[in-house]
């Protein structure tokens, strides 16, 4: 199955980003879309490894850079971005958008989109989808369950899968029983699958190595399974099917 890929520049102001599109070439008809957003080390391989294997099912993917050109592998301005970017859930959503403007440009895309985040990018689209973002489904994997700017009643419009790692001590069980409560008061169509034996970072094959952070083979390929699933249900069309 070829998988076709192309670095894209585009903008969020006047700050210069630069993302990965990843889709099937063999496939020569319109489908859904799907962003990918990057941990905290920024747009590294495991988030275009994820956006490639999300092509393989059919989709337009678009790994997005939420840190601008020049920060990522900086390790002090990747944490100044992410300070910069956390505590302003405006401009953190704004950023993001600046992504589905660029997946949704591509011709190959419908106008369906959702969005999937792992870590830092868990938070971040959760953060659209508090903010009431019109995208079809968001999935945070061991993302950032607690915000500053808690969801609204009927203002959630994207349906939520949360996959989350049993024993992470980043995100620990009180912030996953906030998020529930949030989520419940906020009438949204949420999900939440939590993973035993699973920590921080559990997709994340090649670390990074510190501790609260691990991969599990076990819970990478069942959060996969369930994203898939997810998907499927989201658009009403299976992307194998065509």
């Amino acid at each position: 199955m070829p998988i076709n890929t192309q670095t894209i520049g585009y903008r969020d102001g006047d700050t210069e980003l630069t993302g990965l599109l990843a889709w099937d070439a063999s496939r020569d008809y319109q489908r859904p879309g799907i962003l990918v957003v990057h941990g905290g080390a920024g747009l590294d391989d495991h988030a275009k490894g994820r956006a490639r294997r999300l092509a393989e099912f059919g989709f337009v993917v678009f790994a997005c850079d939420m840190y601008g050109n020049g920060v990522a592998g900086n390790r002090e301005r990747v944490m100044a971005r992410i300070m910069e970017l956390r505590n302003d859930p405006a401009k953190l959503c704004q950023r993001a958008r600046a992504g589905i403007d660029a997946l949704a440009s591509q011709p190959q895309v419908d106008g369906r989109i959702a969005a999937v985040g792992y870590c830092f990018g868990g938070m971040t689209v959760l953060e659209l989808a508090r903010g009431g973002i019109d995208l079809a489904g968001v999935i945070s994997v061991h993302g950032s369950l607690g915000t500053s700017r808690p969801a609204q009643p009927g203002l959630v419009k994207a349906k939520i899968l949360v996959c989350h790692g049993a024993l992470d001590p980043h995100v620990p069980m009180t912030h996953v029983s906030a998020f529930v409560e949030e989520m419940n008061r906020a009438g949204a169509d949420w999900q939440l699958i939590v993973y035993g034996g699973a920590v921080h970072g559990f997709t994340h094959e090649a670390g990074p190595f510190v501790p609260g952070v691990a991969y599990h083979a076990q819970s990478d390929a069942r959060s996969a399974a369930a994203m898939q699933s997810f998907v499927v249900e989201l658009f009403g069309w299976n992307a194998n099917a065509g």
